[in-house]
């Protein structure tokens, strides 16, 4: 198969999914040619029936890969991961309209059904390749049966690692410039950007339009998903994150405009934040977490407002769902138990909102409609360390590291383990362990695999080692939220968040 033959597929691929119409196939085929380094096409492929307009045409990421590595033999690019990357983005950044074009599109769409604007975005981005759906299938996914509800089990596969010579290359291009353009992967700047060693190409990249509280957001979908449509909404302005009343206006109105997609921020504290706290972003999209479907614990009422129905809700973590049919005495409420969460302390449930000057108490807020009405999950958090645990009080402590030792953001708070790459062959390992097979087991694996030894005696076979490891992790993800919630759910951990409760009414 020539790479002439390759990119005559790619273009009628292109076509095929309506990404560009028949009378672009010179223009995108020239347009592609300038960027491998061809300079001649075959005259006997050029005039070739155009009968092969289907979706039945090889997938879209696999004649990229064909077209990339063909450039890297010709010597067009290094044999370097940004370096292909940078290739590929700019290959399909041919297919794909304007910023200009796609948001007219999208709001067309979304004046007569949102969930029509958001399939029209979700389906640009797969075809456009910038959702990397074939590196995403190598994630390993599946549900855990827990007594909170079916946890999600991913384990991350999607990213690839760096190549060492690329690291040195990177290295080398801070030492020598220094460039900050896009300040941070979540800038608007990224839309378009070609990328560079130590950038991701982000030349096949869009982005929606947005306004909240009167200011430019902007919508987009993650690269590497972890759930449904799993979208990224950002702030124009560069800044950091920060949860004020704003915020759960900001919220608000996003599912008031999507109300199939649910929307959260991650906390604004170190530890207890996501990876990213030097933008200001959310997380949203068409999925139902278990803790959606968690029910409530308590009810409760908040006096100051009577159009509120409150409860703490039945989860590892410390979860205050409020409900309500108008939004601005919901986001006054979200902001008054924030107010007054940051300034809580119970040293008695390891509680201390200050030391000193710096704040240790925020919050993970979750906005979506249910059933007409508006609802909010408040997650309380707590970044406080100390000699014991000092990576965090409520973090997940060092007997579960084996498995999750990162920040719990907010994907992990609604029960979606994000679990590193080492792990799966490091579960394989265990798995020979457990059946008395020569293994390398990880020392840190040891102390549990001697514990599944002992709790499986009997049961454990070559037909049923894996579902039990599965199971096994699940329970690890369990406690990791355990150890992350600030009221425990023993008798007196509940005790300690009725004494919150009370301080609210």
């Amino acid at each position: 198969m020539t790479v002439y033959f390759v990119l005559n597929q790619l273009v009628r691929k292109a076509i095929s999914l309506k990404m560009i119409e028949s009378d672009d196939e010179i223009y995108a085929r020239n347009q592609i040619m300038s960027l491998i380094g061809l300079t001649d096409f075959p005259e006997h492929l050029e005039s070739s029936p155009r009968d092969s307009y289907n979706p039945a045409l090889p997938d879209t990421s696999d004649l990229l890969d064909k077209l990339v590595d063909a450039a890297v033999e010709a010597g067009v690019i290094e044999d370097l991961f940004d370096e292909k990357e940078i290739l590929s983005s700019k290959i399909m950044n041919v297919f794909i309209d304007k910023p200009s074009v796609v948001n007219k599109s999208f709001y067309q769409k979304w004046a007569v059904n949102p969930v029509e604007a958001t399939d029209y975005f979700y389906e640009l981005s797969e075809q456009s390749n910038y959702i990397q759906t074939k590196r995403i299938a190598n994630n390993i996914s599946y549900k855990a049966e827990t007594p909170y509800g079916e946890l999600d089990i991913t384990i991350n596969l999607s990213k690839p690692e760096k190549d060492p010579k690329e690291i040195a290359r990177e290295k080398e291009r801070k030492a020598a410039s220094a460039a900050n353009y896009p300040k941070c992967l979540l800038c608007v700047e990224n839309e378009g950007y070609a990328g560079r060693i130590g950038h991701p190409a982000r030349s096949n990249h869009r982005m929606i339009r947005l306004k909240l509280t009167e200011e430019p957001w902007f919508f987009q979908y993650s690269p590497y998903s972890y759930y449904n449509e799993h979208c990224i909404v950002l702030s124009g302005e560069h800044r950091d994150m920060a949860i004020t009343k704003d915020t759960f206006k900001r919220l608000i109105e996003f599912v008031e405009k999507f109300p199939h997609y649910f929307i959260g921020s991650n906390a604004d504290l170190p530890i207890v934040g996501g990876s990213i706290l030097t933008h200001d972003h959310y997380q949203g999209g068409n999925y139902t977490f278990a803790m959606a479907k968690a029910p409530d614990d308590q009810v409760f009422h908040l006096p100051d407002y009577p159009g509120i129905r409150a409860a703490t809700v039945k989860w590892p973590m410390s979860v205050i769902r409020l409900r309500a049919k108008e939004q601005t005495e919901l986001q006054s409420a979200c902001a008054f138990i924030l107010e007054k969460w940051k300034q809580y302390s119970d040293e008695a449930a390891n509680i201390i909102a200050y030391t000193g000057e710096t704040r240790h108490n925020t919050i993970t807020p979750i906005v979506r409609m249910r059933n007409g009405e508006l609802e909010a999950d408040l997650v309380l958090r707590n970044n406080r360390t100390n000699d014991e645990h000092p990576l965090g009080i409520f973090h997940p402590h060092s007997d579960v590291h084996h498995i999750k030792k990162e920040n719990i953001g907010l994907i992990e708070v609604m029960g979606l383990a994000v679990l590193p790459a080492r792990l799966k062959t490091e579960l394989l390992e265990v798995e020979k362990f457990l059946l008395d097979e020569p293994n390398q087991i990880a020392d840190y694996h040891t102390p549990w695999a001697n514990e599944m030894k002992i709790r499986y005696a009997g049961e454990i076979t070559a037909e049923t080692v894996s579902d039990i490891v599965q199971k096994e992790v699940g329970y690890k993800f369990l406690r990791v939220l355990e150890d992350a919630g600030v009221f425990k759910r023993s008798e007196e951990g509940q005790k300690a968040f009725q004494r919150f409760i009370h301080s609210l009414v």
